[in-house]
């Protein structure tokens, strides 16, 4: 049996002069007891929306969802004994210190610090000399410690992270994850949503979603298997006018922003050579280029461009 199941889940908003907003579109996936499963999407794509849905505090237009085997609209007190949220938001109790934000989390599930310390303790001894401040004066990195001891404390059977490390450093992001790793080693199933899509590769499977509907479900390795287009990483002095002539070369099927360079998707016949020759003509002779292997926001940009 899966751990989470979600079929055809539709959720829209109305919006300013009445418009409706669909922010999941017939969204479907599985994922497996035990699975560290990852949604990752920008902001916007419906990530929090499908969260909540699973974690019974919003209700679906239609489709169904189950943790599990336990259904989220019929079963939804039995759903909240079993799992730990995490919301993208810091949404504890800041003027509570972080013994009582954890001691009051314990008590609401009616088990004890004490009790499922084990479960925690590689992360609760990072804020344990902390544990008299106050939450609110707790840096973004602690704060985010503090929030999964607390979505942990009572030993879940699944664990939703919306977000978890948007907004804290990138030392941090790297702690999480490796905590991520650890507690999956405890048989928790993991499902965590990111707009970050270098995390996409930490995770077992990614569902990419863009605008409330899935673009692909797979492992990250089959997703950048499967980009089958030349892609060339392109630099030169004036980096915008540079992209603008790149996209209107003939056999440059897209082109867009990566870190100091612009990645190029090529025709499937042309290569590196070809751009070098477009872009002398265009007078970009002192432009470096190299190809690149493409990754999950190289597989995410194109899947977004045809589909």
């Amino acid at each position: 049996m899966s751990s989470v199941t979600v079929n055809n889940i539709i959720k829209t908003y109305t919006a300013e002069k009445k418009s409706v907003v669909k922010a999941l579109n017939n969204i479907s996936f599985q994922v497996e007891k035990g699975e560290l499963f990852g949604v990752i999407g920008p902001d916007g794509a419906g990530k929090t929306s499908l969260f909540r849905i699973m974690t019974t505090l919003l209700l679906a237009d239609s489709g169904t969802a189950t943790v599990e085997g336990f259904d989220t609209v019929k079963d939804y007190k039995q759903i909240r004994k079993i799992v730990g949220y995490m919301p993208g938001k810091f949404s504890l109790y800041q003027d509570l210190s972080v013994e009582e934000n954890l001691e009051f989390f314990a008590t609401i599930f009616n088990t004890s610090i004490k009790e499922n310390y084990e479960l925690i303790k590689d992360i609760y001894v990072q804020i344990e000399p902390f544990k008299k401040r106050r939450a609110g004066k707790l840096s973004g990195g602690m704060k985010q410690k503090l929030a999964l001891c607390c979505a942990l404390i009572h030993r879940p059977a699944v664990l939703f992270l919306d977000e978890p490390t948007t907004g804290v450093d990138a030392v941090s992001r790297k702690e999480f994850w490796e905590m991520l790793k650890h507690l999956k080693t405890q048989g928790i199933t993991i499902l965590v949503s990111t707009p970050y899509m270098d995390e996409a590769g930490l995770c077992d499977r990614v569902a990419l979603i863009q605008n409330g509907s899935v673009l692909s479900i797979d492992t990250p390795q089959h997703i950048t298997q499967q980009f089958a287009k030349p892609l060339v990483a392109v630099k030169a002095d004036n980096m915008y006018a540079l992209l603008q002539t790149l996209r209107n070369c003939p056999i440059v099927k897209n082109g867009y922003p990566f870190g100091e360079f612009h990645h190029v998707v090529l025709n499937k016949n042309a290569g590196m050579q070809d751009v070098a020759s477009f872009l002398s003509t265009n007078n970009f002779k002192g432009a470096e280029l190299k190809m690149a292997d493409a990754d999950i926001e190289d597989c995410f940009m194109e899947l977004m461009r045809t589909n």
